[in-house]
């Protein structure tokens, strides 16, 4: 391994559970890195392995240092836990191609360039390796199918494994959105600024809805914070975009929540869409990021039909009470109660079917494509206005 100035706390060794990873490089390594920049071997990242290169250094999916080596990949396909048994749902590699593998050295520095071709970070290589493709499609999405966006990302991407501890060059303001990029130690500290003991963290890739406001506030009303935590890396393309889902965040906080118990802030990952086992990531990385329970709701970071409503919440079952170090709040399905006219759901509504409204989301974009606003009772009409807007820009 090629000699590295490395601060004290920033030394490649596995944390303990409460502690964050950091794995941005100092002024010092930086400076060392680029002198070097234009003699190390390159590989290019796509949009997720840079959006993972990012989650790593920042801390977000600490105790992870870098991309996975063949044990921690094997026990996390196999088990959902990394070699050391800690839990973890979600194998974080870098695949290539072999003839991109072959002349890399383990025991070398190669550079990481983004999809733009920038130097944006450095993987210390310790170990290649194959990995089976249709495995770890069956065991992490529960299907081989080609169609689903997550096995299809694996079918494409290359058959070795790069593996080492990983450094990002340096922490660059969000290109969107700046004011919201809150990372770990931030929002820890935030929580502590404000007193708060107990935060529960909300994940969405979509806009947010009547729905997601119910249970979100019925999990407010037990904790002293909500961080709402809204995904903005790489989606699908039929997913509405990062910008327009945030002006409709920003429009709820604005007129829907007591802002003094709310936390906008965006999360830099790339989505899945990996379901059950992709709701225990998500609340590990929210308790990276210091929430203390975690919302799971219908088909959570579910996708077409593999996955059956609840399975998102029954996966926490497989886990030892306080294992994961986050509590997961189950919600069941919420819909406009037409008899009560509240929100409810089927644990607090004595209503039938007909006399529930909620709409799916292949529903809400036929209409939002049609200039239809989606009724009051699914959508918040300033929300709704916002989607129109959008879908005809």
């Amino acid at each position: 391994m090629q000699s590295l100035t490395v601060s004290s706390h920033q030394e490649g060794v596995v944390p303990q559970i409460d502690q964050l990873v950091n794995r941005i490089a100092t002024p010092e390594q930086r400076s060392e890195f680029l002198d070097k920049a234009d003699s190390l071997p390159r590989v290019q990242l796509d949009q997720r392995t840079t959006s993972d290169l990012e989650m790593i250094a920042i801390g977000g999916f600490s105790p992870v240092i870098g991309f996975m080596e063949q044990a921690d990949y094997e026990t996390v396909v196999e088990d959902m836990r990394l070699s050391n048994s800690q839990p973890w749902s979600i194998p974080i590699t870098l695949s290539v191609e072999e003839a991109v593998a072959e002349p890399l050295k383990e025991g070398s520095l190669v550079r990481l360039d983004d999809p733009s071709g920038r130097f944006v970070g450095v993987l210390e290589l310790t170990q290649k390796y194959r990995y089976d493709k249709n495995r770890e499609a069956v065991k992490v999405y529960r299907t081989d199918e080609e169609k689903h966006p997550g096995v299809q990302v694996i079918y494409n991407q290359g058959e070795i494994n790069l593996a080492g501890p990983v450094w990002l060059l340096e922490r660059d303001p969000h290109a969107q959105f700046p004011a919201y990029q809150i990372d770990p130690a931030a929002s820890r500290a935030l929580f502590a600024e404000r007193g708060w003991k107990t935060v529960v963290g909300f994940q969405t890739r979509n806009p947010i809805h009547r729905a997601h406001e119910y249970i979100i506030k019925c999990a407010l009303e037990t904790v002293d914070g909500l961080f709402l935590h809204p995904l903005v890396g790489a989606t699908k393309s039929d997913d509405i975009p990062a910008e327009v889902r945030m002006r409709c965040y920003e429009i709820m906080v604005e007129h829907y929540f007591p802002n003094d118990r709310v936390i906008l802030a965006i999360n830099p990952a790339a989505m899945r869409y990996a379901g059950p086992r992709e709701a225990i990531f998500h609340a590990l990385v929210r308790k990276n990021y210091g929430c203390t329970h975690f919302i799971v709701g219908r088909d959570h970071a579910g996708v077409g039909d593999y996955y059956g409503t609840y399975d998102a919440q029954y996966i926490f079952d497989e886990f030892k009470p306080g294992e994961l170090g986050i509590v997961p709040m189950k919600f069941e399905h919420a819909f406009y109660c037409t008899r009560t006219q509240t929100m409810a759901t089927s644990k607090t509504s004595p209503s039938s079917k007909e006399e529930r409204i909620h709409l799916s989301g292949t529903k809400v974009r036929q209409m939002l494509r049609n200039g239809e606003l989606p009724p009051p009772e699914f959508s918040r009409p300033q929300v709704a206005a916002e989607l129109v807007r959008a879908m005809h820009d």
